[in-house]
C-alpha cells in the first residue's frame, strides 16, 4: 500500500471556451470535475499503474463530499481523509480551445483552502501516524491550507522516517525549504521551485545544492527538457524523445507517481526516470487535463 497526503485537497473544475477575453462573457463548451490536489492526482496515476493507494488529508463541506464521492468510484484508491468544519477548495481552470498544432492556453484560479483548527491538525496527525505501519512509501504533496503550521511537512517527514517508511516530498516555498532539512528520501521540485530553494538557476548546480540541504535524492522537473536526478548512486538526465504539444496540467504529479512506483518496485534510477518521463509526457498528450492512457 502507498500513502499520499494532500493537506489542501480540491475539486478541480476545468471549463473550455473558444477564446478567453478579459471583461467579456463567455460560452463554456464543456466542463469536467475531478478530485484534485497534487497527492490525489498522484494517487490516481498510481492506481492506474496497479498499485493500491490510500489518500489522506482534509475534506469538508459540500465540495468535500463531492471529492469523496468521486474517490469512491476510483478503483484502487482508499479514502482516509479527515473531515473539517471548513469547505474543501475549488480550483478552476479555463482552457482555450486551440488548433491541434498549438498548445492550449490555460488560465488557473485556485482558492486558498479551508481554515484548519489546531484540533483538526492534531486529528490529522493521529490518523497519519496510524496509517504508517501498513504502507510501503509515502508522498507528501502540495500546498498547505490556512492554519496548518509552515513546518508541517518537516514534522511529517520526521514522523515517516521514524516509522522506517520512505517518503517523497513535493511542495514549494517555505514548506519545501523546511521540509528538505528533515531528510526526506526524495524531493521533486520544478525549475522555479529549485531556483527559489537554492538561489541558483543552473540546473545541475542547483540540484546538487538542494541535496546538500538534507534530502537523500533530488529529481528536478525541467519541463520539456525532462528530469535531472542527483542521487547517492549517481546523476542522470532523462528527456522526452520529442516535444509534446498539449496541456501540461498534472504532468508533474504523474512524474511523482512514476518515481514513487519505481521506488516501491525497486527499479534502478534510470528506469525510474524513464517511467516518470513517459507518464509525464502521456499526461501532456491526454485529451483531459491531468489524465493519461496506457497507450
Amino acid at each position: 500500500m502507498i500513502l499520499t497526503a494532500t493537506l489542501n485537497t480540491a475539486l478541480d473544475i476545468t471549463s473550455r471556451v473558444r477564446k478567453l477575453r478579459p471583461h467579456a462573457s463567455h460560452r463554456i463548451t464543456s466542463v469536467t470535475e475531478r478530485p484534485g490536489g497534487k497527492g490525489l492526482n498522484v494517487a490516481r496515476v498510481l492506481a492506474a499503474l496497479g498499485h493500491e493507494v490510500t489518500v489522506t488529508g482534509f475534506t469538508g463541506g459540500a465540495t468535500g463530499r463531492t471529492v469523496q464521492d468521486q474517490l469512491a468510484a476510483t478503483p484502487g484508491v482508499l479514502d482516509a481523509l479527515v473531515s473539517v468544519s471548513g469547505s474543501t477548495r475549488r480550483t478552476i481552470a479555463v482552457v482555450e480551445d486551440q488548433p491541434a498544432s498549438t498548445t492550449p492556453e490555460t488560465t488557473q484560479l485556485n482558492e486558498p483552502g479551508p481554515q484548519i483548527t489546531p484540533a483538526e491538525w492534531s486529528a490529522f496527525q493521529d490518523v497519519y501516524e496510524g496509517l504508517l505501519p501498513s504502507v510501503s512509501a509515502v508522498a507528501l504533496c502540495g500546498s498547505l491550507p490556512p492554519g496548518v503550521p509552515v513546518g508541517a511537512y518537516a514534522g511529517l517527514v520526521r514522523t515517516t522516517r521514524a516509522a522506517g517508511v520512505p517518503v517523497l516530498l513535493d511542495t514549494d516555498g517555505e514548506p519545501l525549504s523546511r521540509g528538505v532539512t528533515a531528510g526526506p528520501d526524495l524531493v521533486k521540485p520544478n525549475a522555479a521551485e529549485l531556483a527559489e530553494l537554492t538561489c541558483s538557476h543552473e540546473p545541475l548546480r542547483a540540484t546538487q545544492h538542494a541535496r546538500r540541504l538534507g534530502t537523500k535524492a533530488v529529481v528536478a522537473s525541467l519541463g520539456p527538457a525532462g528530469l535531472l536526478a542527483v542521487t547517492p548512486e549517481g546523476h542522470w538526465r532523462a528527456t522526452p524523445p520529442t516535444h509534446a504539444r498539449g496541456n501540461p496540467t498534472g504532468a508533474g504529479d504523474s512524474a511523482v507517481a512514476g518515481l514513487l512506483s519505481g521506488l516501491v518496485d525497486q527499479l534502478p534510477w534510470p528506469e525510474r526516470l524513464i517511467r516518470a518521463v513517459a507518464l509525464s509526457m502521456a499526461t501532456v498528450l491526454a485529451s483531459v487535463a491531468g489524465e493519461l492512457t496506457a497507450a
